[in-house]
């Protein structure tokens, strides 16, 4: 489908005109959001100030989405088969509108309380809770799908915990001889390096995700409530990666404060260590097809940084309020999704 095509589609489709809308503001509400999880190391060390790191994120970001979705698009085919809106295409695109306004309401909420809940779940959720109120059943969940959710999950905690314990460990062993001077200078062009990498895979992981959504909303404009397959145009990669780029760019700091500095007090080594770490879940996720989230990935990683040193080292009671929201993101967002949707049918069915 060319962008000249999706526009007439839009102009045609009053609903798929708003669909896009609100897809676009969930992307550029999860550049403002989660992107900054990918700098907070970075400028919690003072390796680079603040600006200068929202800019190499929507920059990295943009490459991340276009590069790895023309590499492999595994992970948007995941998020394009989770859920059966049913056999009514114009149901099901006014259920897609409803499941990404719940998103978008969730999002600046957690934004606004500072709290760096995961996009990339709200989005699953969202869709999921729209799912069930169109279907009046759990039947529109697709279990097989779904299931690489879960398995996210754990890559995304339990991996990036232990690798970010086991790599903090392996690079005090290995620089403990070094002159401290040297090896802070050192690792603080390493954490700009680290920075860009998770930036990278973060737009690599959430934008496949969102321009699944936006085919999803293309096929119900062309009254197609069943295909299984499609093709990511390179223009549909382009805005994707734009739009987050311009959420970045907004801000984000306080996502950054309460990741990279108030969980755990880094030091330079630390905050290369839990990046390294970071990208290596997400880029093994990506390949793989499983979907997902950078904020836990990235936050774990850090938590599993700062055990290395000492448990208490870890400001456990951060922990605690960011792992409550993560708990409360699936059956929050979930049920906002379905009042949405049942809201959205009542209205515009």
């Amino acid at each position: 489908m060319s962008m000249f095509d999706f526009i007439s589609q839009m102009m045609q489709s009053p609903m798929l005109f708003v669909s896009t809308l609100l897809t676009l503001g969930v992307i550029l509400v999860n550049g403002w959001t989660d992107a900054p999880n990918a700098i907070a190391t970075c400028v919690s060390t003072r390796a680079i100030g603040v600006r200068k790191a929202i800019i190499m994120a929507a920059v990295f970001n943009f490459f991340g989405v276009f590069i790895m979705t023309a590499i492999n698009a595994s992970v948007a085919m995941t998020i394009y088969n989770m859920v059966d809106f049913g056999g009514d295409a114009r149901l099901s695109l006014i259920a897609l509108c409803a499941a990404m306004a719940a998103i978008v309401i969730w999002a600046t909420a957690a934004w606004y309380f500072g709290i760096p809940t995961s996009e990339s779940h709200a989005l699953i959720a969202g869709i999921s809770g729209a799912a069930v109120a169109i279907q009046n059943s759990f039947a529109g969940i697709n279990a097989a799908e779904w299931m690489k959710v879960i398995y996210g999950i754990f890559l995304s905690t339990i991996l990036g915990f232990f690798m970010g314990f086991v790599s903090a460990k392996a690079t005090t062993f290995l620089f403990r001889n070094q002159n401290r001077m040297k090896s802070e200078r050192f690792f603080s062009g390493a954490q700009i390096a680290g920075g860009a990498a998770m930036a990278f895979m973060h737009g690599a992981q959430d934008g496949q995700k969102f321009m699944a959504i936006f085919l999803l909303g293309a096929a119900f404009a062309n009254g197609q409530a069943d295909t299984s397959t499609f093709v990511v145009p390179i223009w549909l990669m382009v805005l994707c990666s734009v739009i987050m780029g311009l959420g970045t760019s907004i801000g984000g700091y306080r996502i950054i404060k309460s990741v990279g500095m108030d969980m755990v007090k880094l030091k330079p080594y630390q905050g290369f260590a839990a990046d390294l770490s970071a990208t290596g879940c997400l880029l093994l996720s990506s390949l793989t097809g499983i979907p997902v989230s950078t904020t836990h990935t990235k936050t774990t990683a850090i938590m599993g940084v700062g055990a290395a040193r000492r448990m208490s080292n870890v400001n456990w009671s951060v922990v605690k309020e960011l792992v409550l929201t993560w708990i409360c993101t699936f059956p929050g967002c979930g049920i906002l999704g379905y009042v949405m949707a049942k809201l959205f049918l009542m209205i515009f069915a």
